[in-house]
């Protein structure tokens, strides 16, 4: 296709952006635009209405003016005889002023210096009747025809009147209209964006008001406020808006525990494995199991981290996979680091779980290090069957849960005594569940169980 086809259209397109450049950018100046558009075409409709309206009348007014100036002149015409005679009378100058006086088609009398005036005049006679029309001929003058009325001879009084005056008041409508119509769209625009920046004035302050509570995480809403109808609807938006980011900051604050507690075991031992190395002279033999333990590690770490955000991506884990019971336990227990003295027991029977084996290592985990840690001398790890799927009892003999707290067990940052000289931040319980319940499964407390504390795992079989 030739480019004079394409013309046309890149015209237009210029034309759009040209527009939509000089286009208001606020929501205030294209209300105000708007209004003033609006208020330009409906002054343009009544300019033109009254001054059309304007000048019937003022033609009107000039029609009867000529009327009543051809029945003066026609009471001084008498057509009671054979002949059509004009009579004089004592104001015959003003009534001779632009009259012509015809008998049938003849012209008995005209103004003096007519001119071209006369053949105008002619025609309006020859066509009889009353008439009238307007020339410019010398000026702008209106000139209309009377019948003489008689029962003998046919006689037509034209009279013609200068319309100047006329046109002048016509022409000082018209500016006065505009004048008017130029002062009455300024106080439009003006009034409409003083109105329109009043009635958005709410909106910029729950504006920033949704901007500082969402930087502050403030438990303030708009709800609670009151506005009125129009900016309810947009107030509980907001707040819609407000509770979401506040949860994703929840999400996101959560997460970065979650990983940061999980990552500390495998990193500790990776820091304490290169510590060692490097104070120590080892052998070849040692060098490999180091690295095999710092890379066991850093596996870890991937595994973690893969699951947590797994997790955090959809919030249900559904990755397919299924994982013996027993082996992932004791793979765990060969990681830990017990004391001399406490006792760590595995016991169960071949079970299969209906859960990969990264996810069946992020929920025992936790459970197995806090009991390891609260523990006074022997961690018993059971797995067996149940009606609803695979379960794993966590049992150790260490002070237990005090009963105030069982409530807020699994919530995250809760700790029963922060200052039990234990490390921790309150995260692995809620994590484990989280996890648990995600994958159709629970982690749950046995209050009863005493002395210490029972831990019970229930998974989807596999």
């Amino acid at each position: 296709m030739s480019d004079s086809h394409h013309q046309p259209r890149r015209s237009i397109a210029s034309g759009t952006a040209r527009l939509h450049r000089l286009a208001p950018r606020t929501l205030r100046g294209r209300l105000s635009l708007v209004a003033l558009i609006t208020a330009t075409l409906l002054m343009l409709v009544l300019t033109v209405a009254f001054n059309a309206v304007a000048q019937r009348r003022l033609q009107h007014q000039a029609d009867n003016e000529l009327r009543a100036r051809a029945a003066a002149v026609a009471t001084t015409v008498d057509t009671s005889g054979t002949k059509v005679r004009v009579l004089e009378t004592s104001h015959d100058d003003l009534l001779d002023a632009n009259v012509w006086i015809y008998a049938g088609p003849h012209l008995l009398e005209q103004p003096p210096a007519a001119g071209p005036l006369t053949r105008v005049a002619n025609t309006l006679a020859a066509h009889g009747g009353q008439r009238c029309l307007t020339t410019t001929i010398q000026r702008p003058l209106r000139l209309c025809s009377h019948p003489v009325p008689g029962a003998g001879n046919r006689a037509t009084v034209v009279t013609a009147l200068d319309l100047s005056p006329y046109r002048s008041s016509a022409d000082t409508l018209l500016v006065g209209s505009l004048a008017l119509d130029a002062l009455m769209l300024a106080c439009t625009y003006g009034l409409t964006r003083l109105a329109v920046g009043r009635a958005l004035r709410p909106v910029r302050t729950m504006t920033d008001q949704a901007i500082q509570w969402s930087a502050v995480a403030s438990d303030e809403r708009f709800g609670s406020k009151r506005h009125p109808a129009e900016l309810a609807r947009l107030g509980t938006s907001l707040d819609a808006i407000l509770d979401r980011i506040r949860t994703l900051l929840r999400h996101e604050r959560q997460l970065t525990g979650e990983l940061s507690h999980e990552l500390r075991t495998p990193l500790s031992r990776i820091i304490a494995e290169l510590d060692w190395w490097q104070a120590h002279p080892r052998t070849a033999d040692q060098t490999r199991a180091t690295h095999q333990v710092i890379a066991d590690a850093a596996e870890s770490m991937r595994t973690i981290c893969d699951t947590l955000l797994d997790d955090a991506r959809d919030g249900t884990l559904t990755a397919p996979g299924t994982t013996e019971v027993m082996p992932v336990l004791h793979r765990l227990a060969e990681t830990l680091d017990t004391p001399s003295q406490l006792t760590l027991t595995i016991d169960g029977s071949h079970l299969t779980s209906g859960i990969p084996p990264s996810l069946l290592e992020r929920i025992v985990s936790p459970l197995l290090n806090n009991a390891c840690r609260y523990a006074d001398s022997a961690v018993t790890v059971r797995a067996y069957a149940g009606p609803d799927g695979v379960h794993v009892d966590v049992v150790d003999d260490g002070p237990g849960v005090p009963p105030p707290f069982t409530g807020h067990l699994f919530e995250p940052g809760r700790r029963a005594d922060p200052d039990d000289g234990h490390a921790g931040a309150g995260l692995g319980l809620p994590l484990a569940r989280r996890l648990a319940r995600s994958a159709g499964g629970d982690v749950a407390h046995d209050p009863g169980h005493t002395p210490g504390a029972r831990f019970v795992i229930s998974l989807p079989a596999g």
